[in-house]
């Protein structure tokens, strides 16, 4: 269940890409996103070692979506984010955390963009939740 209260002091919050990508996946995926992403772009990139890409059918969504994630990686990891772009369209959102930057799309923006392709060099996973609310690896 999500508070509006922030980690107490003494919680142990998660530090790793690892964690924040558990919770942004999570977090996306109760707003609904679909198809998520994991691209590892750390041997190609220096500023990100990975993007996290998730789509949704609306500009709507999209936004929904992006502010699930930031709350909620915010609350349960303690983290912010180092940049934000796109928010005044909603078709394409960026969330920068440093080593991890999201990117939200319309299914649309998506498919014009097709940055699974544009990295594909890269290790591409396909990240689904199963019922048990744990995330895997596919």
């Amino acid at each position: 269940m999500k508070t509006e209260a922030g980690p107490e002091e003494g919680d142990v919050l998660p530090t790793t890409t690892t964690d924040l990508i558990e919770v942004a996946v999570t977090a996306a995926q109760e707003k609904l996103a679909s198809d998520p992403v994991l691209v590892d772009v750390a041997d190609r990139l220096a500023i990100a070692g990975s993007f996290l890409i998730l789509s949704a059918p609306s500009e709507r969504q999209v936004r929904a979506i992006a502010e699930e994630i930031l709350d909620r990686v915010k609350a349960e990891c303690g983290v912010e984010a180092e940049r934000i772009e796109g928010r005044t369209g909603n078709r394409w959102i960026l969330i920068d955390y440093g080593d991890l930057v999201v990117h939200v799309l319309t299914d649309e923006e998506r498919e014009y963009y097709a940055l699974e392709k544009l990295w594909s060099d890269g290790t591409i996973t396909h990240l689904r939740e199963p019922r048990e609310n744990s995330l895997v690896l596919s």
